[in-house]
């Protein structure tokens, strides 16, 4: 328990952060685009420089965290997320909130409770407390649901925004005064030239089970993060026709959905390992779920109950990423936990960039509703093209390479 509270509570606490930073345009997002005037696209736009930035910091980060630690990095990165989110309550115009949302300051969010449960945790107890951080940092996605709502009134989206950086600097003095720099007995990691571990990437990405489970994996988080960070809140708005209060409360569910997956998922992979179990089968079953939940929203319904119960499923069966992450994780040399991390979250967050500007622009491609939401239809074409996607990765998934290649 002292492991867990001097070094993963601290850590997960800038998933929380992350989380919150992720799920909040989905709330403010129809907000900001009467405000700015923003189209689909542009509003799709705007939300996705955050994971474009993610994406790109991956790899510095990642490398930065094997090298330096997670506690050096993230007290470092948790400032730079205060910085952001003061820009976006100082913002004057878009381009101002393209600027803040630039995600650089959370990219290491999860990478840093990687590496840290790799050096402190043994093998079969990283899925089980890898969801346990997942779920904390979960609770982000909650806190921007219902009570961001209820704050909206007396705060206005900037003292949202002004609110988050006050936190990223609560956080980044917790990270510094609690978590330890490493294990007793740790050697220091050896500095090797730029070059050579962007190479110790590249062979990651090259090995075959990295490429056989990742399009599949990259999807199935992906989507998940895709209508959490933005389409869920206009979706609930213009397909179900939900006010303000009960769409937040859809979204609280959806906030729901993803700790209970995270949570629970985890502890069912490290449970199938301990008893000889392929821990991947949770993920697998979780894409098929996923493909369910959403061949029923293709069809557009609008009962409250049914809303719920549908997006809770949505999250809960996207959430078994931190299982994958664990399971490929153990893979490799404890040196490149990091940066198995990084190509695994780079990959689904490029990902994401990808599917939040083509939501959006498949959005504009139907008139406008005098109100300022966009057509059911177009939600609905966007909803089975991801659905044909996720098809697509499963046949990949069952005709890749299965050779047994040393990492």
């Amino acid at each position: 328990m002292g492991v867990f509270r001097r070094v993963t509570l601290p850590l997960a606490a800038m998933g929380f952060i992350n989380q919150a930073s992720r799920s909040v345009v989905a709330l403010l997002g129809p907000v900001l685009a009467l405000e700015f005037g923003l189209s689909a696209s542009g509003l799709g736009a705007l939300a996705a420089v955050f994971f474009a930035a993610y994406a790109l910091a991956q790899l510095p980060v990642g490398l930065a965290i094997d090298l330096h630690g997670a506690r050096r990095v993230q007290t470092v990165l948790a400032l730079v997320a205060a910085g952001g989110f003061g820009l976006c309550a100082l913002a004057i115009g878009p381009g101002w909130l393209a600027a803040g949302r630039f995600g650089i300051g959370i990219a290491g969010a999860l990478i840093a409770v990687m590496k840290a449960h790799v050096q402190w945790y043994p093998p079969q107890r990283l899925a089980a407390v890898t969801g346990a951080a997942v779920f904390i940092g979960a609770a982000g996605g909650l806190a921007a649901t219902v009570p961001v709502q209820a704050m909206l009134p007396l705060l206005g989206w900037r003292g949202i925004f002004g609110g988050l950086a006050v936190l990223s600097c609560l956080v980044a003095l917790w990270i510094r005064r609690s978590a330890p720099l490493a294990p007793p007995g740790t050697r220091p990691p050896q500095r090797r030239r730029l070059g050579t571990e962007i190479a110790g990437l590249g062979r990651i990405f090259t090995h075959p089970k990295f490429r056989r489970f990742m399009p599949a994996m990259a999807l199935l988080s992906g989507l998940v993060f895709t209508y959490q960070g933005l389409w869920a809140g206009p979706w609930l708005r213009d397909v179900a026709g939900l006010g303000d209060v009960a769409r937040a409360s859809v979204l609280l569910c959806y906030a729901l959905g993803m700790m209970a997956g995270h949570l629970l998922t985890g502890q069912a992979a490290s449970a199938a390992q301990a008893r000889g179990i392929e821990p991947m089968l949770i993920p697998f079953l979780g894409i098929a779920a996923m493909a369910v939940f959403q061949a029923v929203l293709i069809t557009q319904p609008r009962n409250p109950l049914l809303l719920h119960a549908l997006w809770f499923g949505f999250a809960f069966a996207g959430s078994c990423g931190p299982v994958v992450y664990a399971a490929l994780a153990q893979r490799f040399p404890p040196e490149l936990t990091g940066r198995v991390t990084t190509a695994l979250n780079g990959s689904m967050l490029a990902l994401v960039f990808v599917l939040q500007n083509l939501i959006g622009v498949i959005l504009d491609l139907w008139p406008r509703a005098p109100g300022g939401g966009w057509s059911a239809d177009g939600y609905s074409w966007a909803l089975g093209l991801t659905l044909l996607l996720q098809g697509l990765t499963v046949l990949w998934l069952m005709a890749a390479p299965r050779r047994q290649v040393p990492a």
